[in-house]
């Protein structure tokens, strides 16, 4: 007799583990862009490139990953099903080379962006030209929050051809300082992996205080940088849309830093980075 519960657990974990969910979270996060800025929906090519490439960035990431300190679900998952991360990273280059071909006229944005994303990943490769970028990753968590903004929101508006006005700008800023909290969590549960592998960032050398007013700062950017959208006139109920993921990572901040589960945090808090976008698709007026 087969267990539905068993087996559903295993479909939501393969749907979260394999970076499915966060690609879809990253097209999203595209289309709220688009449809905020621009006022239309991206182009299919943007939305198959941005959707192939995360597959592939994380794929080659989990891939890489060496076991960890504190194992957990993914962890264990991620070393069982090695090989089907190295599938969905060559899935996920060959998608994103189709569409990056697509989008040749915008060759140098793209390539800055597939630059950045890989030098994420760069230092878990074994090799020592790679390995010596962990001397110089104290800015990791900075470094991984610039690339999700510039993928999903500053991308969009180079292929649009969008001037740069302080709309624009306030809204990269908002979602930058939104995705940099919600990464402070993902790096302080990852604290001793980081110590492991040598890797240094501002979580590993600040103290419990240091990280809480990081935080703090990080959410409150956030927040102005938000309403100050209002006074560009983007509707009300948007920017109070836009507000809702601040206001649950906040709520969630003090638990996220004793409850390291997996799916808190790849499901819930990888979540908020386009549930603002989900509301919107939801609620649109």
């Amino acid at each position: 007799m087969i267990n539905l519960s068993a087996l559903l657990r295993k479909l939501f974990d393969l749907f979260i583990f394999s970076s499915l969910y966060i690609a879809l979270c990253a097209v999203l996060m595209v289309w709220q862009t688009s449809q905020l800025l621009l006022g239309a929906s991206p182009s299919g090519r943007l939305v198959g490139f941005v959707f192939f490439s995360t597959i592939c960035s994380y794929n080659f990431h989990w891939y890489l990953t060496p076991h960890s300190i504190t194992p957990s679900r993914r962890a264990l998952w991620t070393q069982k099903h090695k090989i089907l991360h190295f599938i969905l990273y060559l899935v996920g280059l060959v998608g994103s080379a189709v569409y990056f071909f697509y989008l040749l006229p915008h060759i140098a944005a793209l390539c800055f962006g597939a630059f950045v994303t890989f030098l994420y990943s760069a230092p878990k490769l074994p090799w020592a030209v790679f390995r010596r970028l962990k001397d110089i990753a104290i800015g990791k968590t900075i470094f991984l929050a610039l690339v999700w903004t510039y993928v999903t929101t500053i991308l969009p508006l180079i292929i649009a051809g969008a001037a740069w006005r302080a709309g624009p700008v306030l809204f990269a800023v908002s979602r930058f300082f939104l995705i940099y909290a919600i990464c402070i969590l993902f790096d302080y549960r990852d604290r001793e992996d980081d110590k492991k592998e040598g890797i240094k960032s501002l979580i590993t050398l600040l103290n419990e205080k240091g990280i809480d007013r990081l935080f703090v700062i990080s959410l409150g950017i956030f927040g102005l940088s938000t309403l100050a959208l209002g006074f560009f006139h983007y509707p009300a109920f948007y920017v109070f849309l836009l507000l809702i993921p601040g206001m649950l990572t906040a709520i969630l901040y003090n638990r996220a830093k004793k409850d390291f589960s997996d799916y808190l945090y790849y499901f819930v808090l990888d979540g908020l980075m386009m549930f603002s976008g989900l509301l919107m698709l939801l609620f649109r007026i």
